[in-house]
């Protein structure tokens, strides 16, 4: 029986923009770039009340202005993360999110900056006995290349055999 707008028996169609890659196929060493994008003004206060952040460098246009170290708003740096790797963010219905280190803000990002973000897969290394752990680098650069953002995202993934956990595992001792 079919449910309206939901097919049961679907597995002859693809799903679109999802990933199925698994632990075995994740290369150390890999990197990848992303398209640019603009961040707007409306764009940014948005996010600004969304996320209730009316500090006055993103939010006070006369502040920045006249009393600001730039002269102009900056990006909320929460938005600079999340726009960046939003732009590299993939469907991968294989991997989950572990947590994120290294988050650095390295330069300020403003009103109609462009973004690009630039992913470098680190290291993997077997976790459990249905997953693995992998981690990623994302650079966030700003319009012609300028490094403003740096973390490290830490994901578990299954492996396609757990039997390879068994072979990479580390020796107790």
């Amino acid at each position: 029986m079919k449910k309206v707008g939901y097919y049961q028996d679907d597995t002859d169609i693809p799903l679109y923009n999802v990933e199925t890659w698994m632990y075995e196929d994740f290369e150390v060493g890999e990197k990848v770039r992303s398209i640019r994008r603009t961040i707007s003004e409306g764009e940014c206060m948005m996010f600004n009340s969304l996320v209730m952040d009316n500090h006055p460098y993103v939010a006070d246009d006369i502040f920045t202005t006249h009393e600001g170290m730039f002269g102009k708003r900056l990006v909320a740096g929460a938005m600079v993360f999340s726009y960046g790797l939003g732009l590299m963010a993939n469907n991968n219905v294989n991997t989950f999110s572990y947590g994120y280190d290294k988050l650095r803000f390295i330069k300020p990002v403003f009103i109609g900056d462009t973004i690009f973000t630039v992913r470098t897969h680190l290291e993997k290394r077997p976790k459990y006995d249905e997953l693995g752990l992998i981690k990623v680098s994302y650079e966030i650069f700003k319009n012609e290349g300028e490094l403003a953002l740096y973390c490290e995202h830490i994901q578990t993934v299954k492996y396609r055999h757990s039997k390879n956990f068994e072979a990479e595992k580390p020796a107790k001792g």
